[in-house]
């Protein structure tokens, strides 16, 4: 498994742990989540693509991890991401650029 992929199964585990030692957080966010996670007025792979581009400004490694996966898995095209990226980029300046590289990162090796 790469860094990547290790970084976003990471996420879901600590999940996992946090259901054990705070239950209530973890259903309210897990149920926040599923919620979101399905299509609507945005399909999937739109409110992934958006996730992942917040991600990136707030510069979220395991979020960036995370969100490419869920990008990837709903149909999102190398192209699509790039652009994503970039759109990130002009929102969150120049530190965006070194967490943007952390996504183009995770996109290859995840693809």
């Amino acid at each position: 498994m790469g860094k990547y992929s290790e970084q976003a199964k990471n996420v879901f585990d600590f999940l996992g742990t946090l259901s054990k030692e705070s239950p209530k957080i973890a259903e309210g966010f897990t149920t926040m989540y599923k919620s979101a996670g399905v299509d609507g007025a945005l399909s999937v792979k739109h409110k992934e693509l958006m996730s992942l581009g917040i991600a990136i400004s707030i510069r979220c490694e395991g979020c960036i991890a995370l969100h490419t996966k869920g990008a990837l898995e709903a149909g999102a095209t190398k192209a699509e991401i790039i652009e994503t990226i970039g759109v990130s980029i002009l929102m969150g300046g120049g530190p965006s650029i070194t967490y943007g590289n952390k996504a183009y990162e995770a996109m290859n090796e995840m693809m």
